[in-house]
């Protein structure tokens, strides 16, 4: 049975509140990371993870644990990278699948966008968590469990 790696620190609540109804219903472990305390139901099938606030130790401590067939929740482009060379699938919020065909390209897109913002470039950020955002991921999140019992 695959595990749920949730990145914590940026999950929507609405996301947070699909991951753990899905683990429930499923009896798949699901574990929510992050440098602070994430507020949770009690649970014998999900599970919260506080590291330390160093740069980048939730990602690193999500990286270490993480098994090949895991999935991991996030939307940290570079994490996403780490996770899918170690044999995890991704998926973001928005119940995009990452994988080795498109994350690279991915990561290059963020990169270049970074490069332009730190040179004085206004390019917005991303669009809000919309109705159809959380009808998608937790469609998604359903159909990757489905696959991975």
């Amino acid at each position: 049975m695959p595990t749920l790696w949730v990145d914590a620190d940026a999950c929507p609540r609405v996301a947070r509140d699909i991951i753990v109804r899905a683990a429930e219903r499923t009896s798949t472990a699901a574990w929510f990371v992050a440098n602070h305390a994430v507020p949770l139901p009690p649970s014998r099938w999900v599970k919260g993870l506080a590291v330390s606030h160093g740069f980048d130790a939730a990602d690193n401590e999500i990286v270490e644990r993480l098994q090949p067939g895991d999935l991991l929740i996030t939307s940290d482009l570079p994490l996403a990278l780490e996770a899918i060379e170690k044999g995890a699938a991704v998926m973001t919020t928005r119940g995009e699948m990452l994988d080795k065909g498109n994350i690279k390209a991915r990561v290059q897109m963020r990169d270049f966008m970074e490069t332009m913002r730190s040179s004085g470039e206004h390019t917005g950020g991303p669009k809000g968590y919309s109705d159809g955002d959380r009808r998608e991921f937790a469609n998604a999140l359903d159909r990757w469990l489905a696959k991975n019992p």
